[in-house]
C-alpha cells in the first residue's frame, strides 16, 4: 500500500516500518522456517519471488504491511544496521470488497528472542490505531490456526471475541467491533505512538 510507504510509527517496545525491498533477505529467511510457514499459512518462494511479493504489496491497494522492529535494538542506530532490528511483520488486509471497514489482521514475531516481550501486542494495537484513523476500518477480523494457542491469547486480550471455527481450514476467526468505547480504549493504548517520516534504511 502507497499510503504508508514514507510512515514510520515509534512505539514504546517497536517500530513499524514499511517493508521494503531492504527487508526481504531477512524475511525470505524467517520463511524457511517449516514452522512459521505452517503458523501463517504461508507457502515456500525463491528469493526472487519474495522480492516480487514485495513489491505487488507496495502496489495493493488492499494490504497494508509494516516490519516489527525491536525499539530497543534501532535506537541504537547508526550502530546496528535496520535489518538486524526486525522482529516480524504485521498485516492489514482490506479485501471485503463488500465491507470497506473491515480489516483482516495478522502479527508475526519471527525472531525467537523477541517472542514473549509484548512485541507483538503492541505491534498489533498500533496496526489497528492507523487502521482506525488514517484507513476508516471500524471491524478487525484475525484468522489464526487453532493450534496457535499463544496467538488466540493474544487477540482475545485485545477485546477480540471468537466468532467462528473452521475444521477445514483447522483456522479460529476472532473479531473486533470498534464501538465508540472500543476506539477510546484503542486510541488510548496508542497515544504513546508518534508518527514520522520514513527514509530508506
Amino acid at each position: 500500500m502507497r499510503l504508508n510507504q514514507n510512515v514510520l510509527l515509534l512505539g514504546k517496545k517497536v517500530v513499524l516500518v514499511p517493508y521494503t525491498s531492504l527487508h526481504v533477505p531477512r524475511y525470505h529467511e524467517w520463511m524457511k522456517s517449516e514452522e512459521l510457514r505452517r503458523l501463517t499459512a504461508s507457502e515456500p518462494l525463491t528469493l526472487e519471488q519474495e522480492y516480487a511479493m514485495q513489491c505487488s504489496w507496495r502496489e495493493d491497494t488492499d494490504k497494508c504491511t509494516f516490519i516489527v522492529m525491536d525499539a530497543e535494538k534501532w535506537q541504537a542506530q547508526p550502530g546496528t544496521t535496520e535489518e538486524s532490528c526486525m522482529a516480524g511483520d504485521v498485516n492489514l488486509f482490506l479485501t471485503d470488497l463488500g465491507d470497506p471497514s473491515l480489516g483482516e489482521i495478522e502479527v508475526m514475531i519471527a525472531e525467537p528472542d523477541c517472542r514473549g516481550k509484548g512485541f507483538g501486542t503492541e505491534a498489533v494495537l498500533m496496526m489497528m490505531s492507523y487502521g482506525v484513523t488514517k484507513l476508516g476500518l471500524t471491524k478487525f477480523e484475525a484468522k489464526i490456526g487453532q493450534g496457535n494457542e499463544p496467538s488466540i491469547r493474544m487477540f482475545q486480550k485485545l477485546h477480540f471475541e471468537q466468532v467462528a471455527v473452521s475444521s477445514v481450514f483447522q483456522e479460529v476467526t476472532l473479531r473486533l467491533m470498534m464501538s465508540e468505547p472500543e476506539r477510546q480504549w484503542l486510541l488510548e493504548q496508542t497515544s504513546h505512538v508518534e508518527e514520522r517520516p520514513y527514509r530508506d534504511g
